[in-house]
């Protein structure tokens, strides 16, 4: 499941893309994880959100922080978890690429996955407000396209730009239609960066 992206664009330049109104300024960073802000297209807007939606685990302190669940699988989503989200409320990731780790247990390196000849492209998600994070999104993930099975079983579900529209306001039989494994070329990048930096 992907748990690191990079958003390396300026607001301006993925507002335009999407041709979004730019809601308010973005604290987000360059790497997001898990817990952390990012851009997200929703309602014709660009928004800053938190990347997962809050989850509290049984036997949590009132006062503990919630982990965040950045991930919805595309076959979960009728789920009660995710099922008025994915009705209600889709929205667009902007991407510049995603990492999965690879390697062995505590020697885990960044594998990093991009479209050739695209700065940015759109991931799909979801997203609700929350009573801990106010907006919060996740990120619809589906079986791995060929580019991304070696290293892990799931993707992010990429979206065509003629889909963006089906995912944002189709009825949610025809967004179901569009998780599936990205059928394109894709650029891999295998670096030696450490998945976990220290």
């Amino acid at each position: 499941m992907c748990n690191l992206y990079r958003m390396t664009k300026t607001t301006a330049e993925v507002a335009n893309l999407f041709n979004a109104v730019e809601l308010g300024a973005s604290n987000a960073p360059a790497e997001i994880y898990p817990g952390y802000p990012g851009l997200v297209v929703a309602n014709g807007e660009l928004r800053s959100m938190v990347w997962g939606f809050p989850l509290r685990l049984k036997g949590m302190k009132p006062d503990a922080k919630p982990k965040p669940v950045n991930n919805a699988r595309a076959d979960k989503l009728d789920s009660f978890k995710w099922r008025f989200s994915f009705a209600e409320r889709r929205c667009l990731i902007p991407v510049t690429e995603f990492a999965e780790a690879e390697g062995e247990k505590g020697s885990k390196t960044r594998t990093w996955f991009s479209l050739p000849g695209q700065d940015m492209f759109a991931v799909a998600g979801i997203w609700r407000d929350t009573d801990e994070w106010g907006p919060a999104y996740s990120m619809v993930m589906t079986e791995a396209c060929i580019h991304v099975a070696d290293v892990h079983d799931r993707m992010p579900v990429i979206l065509r730009r003629e889909d963006w529209t089906d995912w944002l306001d189709g009825p949610p039989d025809a967004a179901e239609l569009l998780c599936r494994p990205y059928p394109a070329m894709m650029t891999v990048n295998r670096t030696a960066d450490p998945w976990v930096r220290r």
